[in-house]
């Protein structure tokens, strides 16, 4: 009975994770304890749950099986509604007795769900042995401003949310990585009720604190989706936040939820003091890819020059010389109230007399806009206006494109 489970074992590990493409090991060529040591260490901030999901299925590939059933039965002591490892242990307890011919051997009833959780197991995996995870950051232009110390960047095609931390020499630090569950239908999302995640820069708020059902698990942030592109563009819906699961939940499939982005209750925990402070810039986008020194060089080139495209618009401001200042504006420019034939007027006609004003911008923040046909920033500061009528301070965000090779401004408003 014993070699019988051996067998099903070898057999059931190769048809759920596919010819050992996401687990890089082989039983003759390389020495298991070597590696695993190396990339528990690599992956040392992973969390708890899914290293030892791993070491789970690296056992079942070595035919350890005893080991194996130790090692999830620790991991259903740690999280006893992990609905994956409950699974597996199924399948190991199964194997001992019988040949299994899949992943949860479950009967036509069952594909669904089981697919669910391979799926899952697949894109953790995956995850887990990404060699570049941790070691650089997405190659965006990201820059926070002085009260900003975080950035959490959400890889749709992973599964998985990034959280960076600003460091010395205004470059970010990689702090650690949570697995999440998006939209059931995927990115994209246009409509009400198309159960899509959205792509794009967006701020979370602060937690919601008036009780909400038990699908949203211990703790919901509200995104501001639609945003200013969002609207423009037509996009509807509302309610995309970041939340946990259901309490009897430890994790959903990698596409189950209505749009939101939705971690485990744990992780949502180790998120909080980040959160708790609202306004945390969280960027959602499509397979990152990961920085690389010349990308980087790159990337301080293009910030170094929308720098100095702000600080000229600033300047043509303060000086009153209306069409350099209007120049600074892409000819699809928009705003609350219309475009840039508007704008224009408007601004001509108090520009007319040639007031006296002082602009002083600070807290300045940039972000790349992912995934966009336009290589397009959105850029928030607070912005203080004086004349000698009026001393106004704001919050103020921008998106700015290049157009022939030049950044111009083609949204404004308050933020």
């Amino acid at each position: 009975m014993y070699n019988i489970g051996m067998r099903s074992l070898r057999k059931y590990c190769c048809i759920a994770f596919v010819s050992a493409a996401l687990l890089p090991w082989n039983a003759t060529a390389v020495n298991h304890e070597a590696l695993t040591t190396r990339l528990f260490i690599q992956n040392k901030n992973t969390g708890s749950v899914e290293r030892m999901l791993v070491q789970t299925l690296q056992s079942i590939k070595e035919g350890r099986l005893q080991q194996a059933l130790d090692y999830v039965d620790q991991l259903l002591a740690i999280s006893p509604n992990f609905a994956l490892a409950h699974l597996i242990h199924g399948d190991l307890l199964s194997a001992k007795a019988r040949i299994l011919n899949g992943f949860g051997d479950a009967d036509a009833a069952n594909l669904n769900r089981i697919q669910d959780l391979k799926d899952e197991a697949e894109i953790r995996i995956r995850n887990y042995f990404d060699q570049n995870r941790g070691l650089t950051q997405p190659n965006l232009l990201v820059e926070l401003s002085e009260k900003q110390t975080h950035v959490l960047f959400v890889d749709t095609a992973r599964s998985r949310l990034y959280v960076y931390e600003k460091s010395q020499k205004d470059t970010l630090k990689y702090l650690a990585d949570y697995y999440v569950t998006i939209g059931k239908n995927g990115i994209g999302k246009k409509d009400q009720g198309d159960k899509r995640t959205p792509i794009g820069v967006y701020f979370a708020s602060r937690k919601l604190n008036r009780p909400l059902p038990d699908l949203y698990g211990d703790a919901a942030y509200p995104l501001n989706y639609p945003n200013e592109i969002d609207s423009y563009e037509r996009k509807t819906g509302s309610g995309i936040w970041i939340h946990g699961t259901p309490r009897d939940t430890y994790s959903r499939p990698p596409r189950a939820s209505d749009g939101c982005v939705v971690l485990s209750n744990p992780d949502m925990k180790a998120l909080q003091d980040i959160l708790q402070f609202g306004n945390t810039p969280v960027v959602i986008g499509v397979n990152f890819q990961w920085i690389s020194p010349e990308s980087l060089k790159q990337q301080a080139q293009v910030k170094s020059a929308l720098k100095v495209a702000l600080e000229d618009w600033r300047k043509d401001w303060v000086s009153q010389n209306t069409d350099a200042y209007l120049s600074h504006y892409a000819g699809d420019f928009f705003y609350s109230e219309g475009g840039l034939a508007k704008w224009s007027g408007y601004k001509r006609q108090i520009q007319a007399t040639k007031p006296k004003v002082n602009i002083n911008l600070s807290e300045v923040s940039m972000f790349t806009y992912p995934n966009s046909a336009k290589n397009m920033v959105v850029v928030d500061f607070e912005q203080e206006y004086i004349s000698t009528a009026l001393r106004n301070v704001m919050k103020k965000r921008q998106y700015w494109v290049q157009e022939n090779g030049q950044w111009k401004i083609l949204y404004e408003g308050s933020a």
